[in-house]
């Protein structure tokens, strides 16, 4: 039998974790199994490294992670036997680098706040306070969610028409916009999808595999890009919203429920197609 490697890829927020409270319990038991399958889960967020690190503690992870949306790639020290081309060592990590530094966004949305007075609020002009009444993280998270380093998180306040101004004036910036759930993030060319694809080829070598096979979980339109590149996509539905469209029809699954319940949901049936299919496989 060729060499395979399954991986599961996850947004975090209204995905595995509850997009009210964070939780993730209905998760824990899949998330077990999945560890005692060996199929590593790596998680895939908007959030920061700081954030990252806190919750990777928390789950028990110790495989790679995608922050800020994909502009950048951690996996740790020794995770592979070599260091993956194209990354630096730090702080027991070989990071991978997609796009500029933060404070490169922060220049050109200054600009558009004195173009749009009150329209929107980003994250460092609010600052810890501001960020905990904006997302109902502790004052300790948010400081946490402000430690960004490649992005600019949004909260858009003004209308649909002066929206469209904005997103076309940071695109003539070189930016590229990506919405969440809640936020709009400002970065550069970078998204989870691109992430995924670095890291199917470092597994792939590191495994000398023949195939890999991942699943990518989402619920926002800033999961798109990694939803439509895996080997399979589950869709996490949104109280509020409907889910984001793919253009891929085949390969899909949408989880019952929403966040860690529906992400419970969806990750089983995907095992279950696993086991169905291994002789395949």
């Amino acid at each position: 039998m060729s060499s395979v490697v399954h991986l599961l890829i996850t947004d975090l927020d209204g995905s595995l974790l509850d997009h009210d409270d964070y939780s993730y319990d209905p998760a824990k038991p899949v998330l077990q199994l999945l560890e005692e399958m060996r199929i590593p889960v790596i998680l895939a967020s908007s959030k920061t490294r700081a954030e990252m690190l806190e919750l990777r503690a928390e789950l028990g992870n110790e495989h790679p992670f995608i922050v800020e949306n994909g502009a950048a790639i951690y996996v740790p020290q020794r995770y592979f036997q070599k260091q993956p081309a194209g990354t630096e060592l730090r702080e027991g990590y070989w990071v991978r680098e997609l796009v500029p530094s933060r404070g490169h966004w922060q220049n050109a949305i200054d600009k558009l706040r004195q173009k749009m007075p009150g329209c929107f609020m980003d994250f460092a002009t609010a600052g810890t306070a501001g960020i905990a009444q904006m997302t109902g993280l502790s004052a300790e998270k948010a400081a946490l969610a402000n430690e960004r380093q490649y992005s600019e998180p949004v909260q858009w306040r003004g209308s649909e028409r002066e929206l469209e101004v904005f997103l076309d004036e940071l695109s003539a910036a070189g930016a590229k916009v990506l919405k969440g759930g809640r936020f709009y993030s400002v970065a550069g060319d970078c998204d989870k999808g691109q992430a995924l694809l670095w890291l199917r080829q470092e597994y792939a070598l590191a495994a000398k595999a023949s195939a890999v096979y991942d699943l990518a979980v989402g619920d926002g339109e800033n999961d798109i890009p990694m939803l439509e590149l895996a080997h399979r996509a589950l869709q996490i539905p949104a109280h509020d919203r409907a889910l984001p469209r793919l253009e891929r029809k085949d390969g899909v699954i949408v989880g019952e429920g929403f966040g860690p319940q529906a992400w419970a949901f969806g990750v089983r049936e995907w095992l279950r197609g696993l086991y169905q299919s291994r002789e395949d496989v």
